[in-house]
């Protein structure tokens, strides 16, 4: 049925200059790219997402000489404020326009703009999978369900996408877009930037998700800058991501996309026993676990095929575990306008027990298909994107599991399994990765290899940041200096540090913003490690959410070896699977008695290393902590309360307003300016800026007594 709609649909999209992966506009604008390669010149992609959450603009730049570089990934939601925003992304496409006229370019010096999904094929792949089920499943049509109604709404969105692109672009007729295959994108763009690309042996990639175009798991091996794909589920509903995103939501009481990792946090407080936990067998009858590493849902049991998140649980699963909790009493945690009247749902032995048996059952069906894979290719290297790449307790659970001994015992070769997961494995990301795609199939090869996630949004001025605080009477600042001054940067750095010593909370904003749904240094929270009640703080009094919420550490290089069992399988770039927070480790035994508000129930610590080199601010003030508070460590959380990360100083200072327990807000000008802010003591906050004050004088003085 889907080969019979396709045609009809991408019918529909081409006169309205929406072309798919394999037509022959496609073909001709990736001959003409491998053309002007040859040629060596240099041409600038734009990979968009135009509808479906987490829209987006990425650009990249290319050229022979230097292969695949990545200019920024501006995400829709960080404008908006809107988390996971699906709508059409005009504020990111402002931000491209002005990327393109800083350079001297216009939108005639874009050599393509493709599309995070092939938006002709995802309806058919929709009717089709109903129709599997018919007439039980004609329920999907509902505007409410997943997924045609979304897939019906975003293809309105895209065919209208090349009218709306000329008009933000200054173009005076629509500008195409080229579909590009969901999976594909994800793959490609997380091979391109990873340690793994510019060596010759082959790289086993993974893209495990909700869904995609073409289904919901992929498997490809890339070789020499070359995808080749081993293999697509071609379902929706056969999907290991879903599973996920339904059991946290349903159970968890979150909306979908903002429960998974809420629910990856509650896991370690359960019974992380497959032998004892109660829930841990019923729920494994969810999955049929086939040969060659197939992963099939048990319809029997499950009921999302029919009804989706409506009604998601089959008659067996409700017996089994209880009704659902209905979409309407779900909260949107990113989306909270009074955080503090918030008022979170009680956490019981049960709710956290079956957590952990989500977390186990996702581990054993991951686990089931990467060992085929494994085994059958003998790869040693292992790409992983998708949303579920997120799950970072289950990618130290792979490198752990296959280690040199495995791969002796099984495969009979030396070796073990390295890995890396992007900062950006989510829809976020897969812009990047639409452009990346389309390079590499003129040939493009891979250039820079991602070191840091700061592509998203822009650095400010210090007007810009002053305008902002002056806007809100009840903030004062304070202009600390400038840090181009070597000397001047240790002395903020250890300013920080003697703040964050004393257990005040600050905010970090500073540059462009990091892409992904991790803050790595530029929107952050820091707090003190060694504190145990920081935990309570953070999680109660800044970022109002629920106990069971982990904090992670950002450390230095020397730190985080010290503190944690990096994995021989992270060595890769000096460990650079460990930048990005998407990777967990094992916490050794002085670091729960050292910096014990980072070490989550179950030992572990979802880590970021910080390399001076890529953000010279932020690791001095590591190494000032090491001088304060004897670890080179800091609590790191996103500079965000019930909203998406702080993108703007507006966004900044709102945070500031609404966390009552933040004490300050370091805001870092592009000219090198570091202002402090914070509340006055007419905000109703008066200890905060009271207590800075007295820190700053006693910082100052102990300045004067070192002198």
């Amino acid at each position: 049925m889907q080969r019979i709609l396709q045609p009809g649909f991408r019918a529909l999209f081409w006169p309205k200059k929406v072309y798919a992966p394999e037509s022959p506009q496609a073909k001709k604008s990736i001959d003409a790219l491998r053309e002007k390669l040859a040629r060596g010149e240099t041409a600038y992609i734009v990979g968009i997402g135009p509808a479906g959450h987490n829209s987006g603009v990425a650009l990249i730049e290319v050229s022979a000489a230097d292969g695949i570089r990545l200019i920024s990934n501006d995400e829709e939601e960080r404008f908006s404020g809107i988390k996971h925003d699906a709508n059409f992304p005009e504020s990111a496409i402002a931000m491209l326009r002005s990327r393109l006229d800083e350079r001297g370019l216009t939108y005639r010096d874009l050599h393509a703009i493709v599309t995070t999904w092939d938006y002709t094929s995802i309806l058919p792949l929709a009717i089709r999978t109903m129709f599997e089920h018919f007439p039980r499943s004609l329920g999907l049509v509902r505007p409410a369900c997943f997924p045609l109604w979304d897939f019906y709404h975003n293809g309105s969105v895209v065919r209208a996408g090349p009218q709306r692109l000329a008009a933000h672009l200054g173009a005076p007729s629509p500008i195409p877009l080229i579909c590009q295959f969901h999976h594909d994108n994800h793959a490609a763009g997380a091979y391109a930037l990873s340690p793994f690309a510019k060596q010759s042996k082959p790289v086993l990639i993974s893209v495990i998700d909700g869904s995609g175009d073409q289904g919901s798991i992929a498997m490809y091996l890339a070789t020499n800058g070359r995808l080749e794909c081993l293999y697509k589920n071609h379902s929706p509903f056969d999907s290991l991501g879903l599973f996920y995103a339904i059991i946290s939501s349903t159970k968890g009481g979150w909306t979908p996309l903002s429960s998974e990792g809420r629910y990856m946090g509650a896991a370690a407080w359960g019974d992380g026993e497959r032998l004892t936990n109660k829930f841990y067998r019923p729920l494994r009858e969810i999955f049929h676990f086939a040969p060659k590493g197939e992963l099939f849902i048990n319809r029997a049991f499950v009921n999302w095929h029919i009804a989706g998140e409506l009604a998601p649980y089959g008659e067996a699963m409700s017996a089994a575990f209880g009704e659902p909790i209905p979409h309407g009493k779900m909260w949107n945690p990113d989306a909270v306008l009074r955080v503090d009247d918030v008022l979170h749902s009680e956490i019981t032995r049960d709710r956290c027990d079956l957590a952990a048996a989500t977390q186990l059952v996702f581990e054993d069906a991951l686990f089931h298909i990467i060992d085929h894979y494994i085994r059958t290719t003998e790869c040693d290297q292992l790409v992983m994107t998708g949303g579920t790449a997120l799950n970072c307790l289950a990618n130290m659970r792979l490198v752990q599991h296959y280690d040199s001994a495995w791969y002796r015992r099984n495969l009979e070769q030396a070796g073990r399994l390295e890995l890396w997961v992007p900062p950006i494995p989510g829809d976020a990301g897969v812009t990047v990765g639409a452009a990346i795609n389309f390079a590499m199939q003129a040939g493009a090869r891979p250039g820079e290899l991602m070191q840091h996630a700061h592509y998203c949004g822009r650095g400010f001025t210090r007007d810009e940041i002053v305008t902002a605080l002056g806007a809100q009477p009840d903030i004062n600042y304070h202009d600390l200096g400038d840090l181009n001054d070597r000397d001047k940067l240790e002395g903020i750095a250890d300013l920080t540090a003697f703040i964050i010593a004393r257990n005040g909370v600050l905010g970090v904003f500073q540059g462009p913003a990091e892409t992904g749904p991790r803050a790595l240094g530029h929107r952050s929270i820091l707090a003190n490690p060694c504190n145990p009640q920081s935990l309570e703080t953070i999680n109660l009094r800044v970022k109002h959410r629920e106990r069971v919420r982990p904090l992670a550490p950002m450390l230095t290089r020397e730190a985080a070896e010290e503190l944690f069992e990096l994995s021989d399988g992270a060595t890769a770039d000096d460990y650079n699977a460990y930048n990005y927070m998407v990777l967990t480790a094992m916490a050794r035994p002085q670091a729960k008695s050292l910096i014990p508000a980072v070490i989550h129930q179950d030992g572990t610590a979802r880590l970021q290393i910080v390399r001076e080199e890529h953000d010279p601010f932020t690791h001095a003030f590591l190494r000032a902590m090491g001088r304060h508070v004897g670890v080179e460590a800091s609590v790191n959380t996103s500079l965000n309360v019930g909203s998406p990360i702080a993108q703007t100083p507006a966004h900044a200072v709102a945070a500031l307003e609404r966390a009552t327990g933040l004490t300050g807000l370091l805001m870092i000008a592009n000219e090198g300016d570091v202002l402090l802010a914070w509340h006055n003591v007419n905000a109703g906050l008066k200890d905060n800026g009271v207590q800075l004050q007295a820190w700053l004088d006693q910082w100052r003085e102990s300045q004067i007594q070192m002198q």
